[in-house]
């Protein structure tokens, strides 16, 4: 591990699903650097730092939301990769989705994802669902009714 500050992956197709993420973790003071990365292969290129990724900087990220429904590779297949190889499987994952289908959330659970959430979310929910991850978040303090 390095002293170089861990970042929050966000694995997310649909741009305004990752504005209002970005703007939910404002609101919620969460002062970890988000990086958004659009597809499920980029996803697994940055952990690994690969293709367009690689030489970042080191470090794996301190937890990936990672969207299911995504080009190339979906989420997942980006969720067993990771869980299967020793390297990355340490990574906690939320599984953000747009379904509460059991058989879908079931099978995130099957492939080691720590907490499934469905969309759309209120910031006091990336909060709460970053804390029962295990994840203690840096904050900052926003003035009230900023940003």
């Amino acid at each position: 591990m390095t002293d170089e500050p861990r970042v929050i992956l966000l694995a997310e197709d649909d741009e305004g699903h990752a504005n209002l993420v970005r703007r939910h973790f404002q609101r919620a003071g969460i002062a970890y650097p988000l990086v958004h990365v659009g597809d499920g292969q980029e996803a697994l290129d940055w952990v690994r730092g690969e293709g367009a990724y690689q030489g970042r900087p080191p470090g794996e990220p301190a937890l990936l939301l990672l969207d299911l429904k995504m080009p190339r590779v979906d989420g997942l297949e980006v969720l067993r990769q990771l869980k299967a190889d020793p390297r990355t499987n340490r990574i906690p994952v939320v599984v953000l989705t747009t379904t509460d289908g059991p058989r879908e959330i079931d099978r995130c659970y099957e492939l080691g994802c720590h907490l499934c959430l469905t969309k759309p979310l209120e910031p006091e929910h990336y909060v709460a669902a970053l804390r029962r991850v295990g994840l203690v978040l840096p904050t900052a303090t926003w003035p009230r009714g900023k940003p």
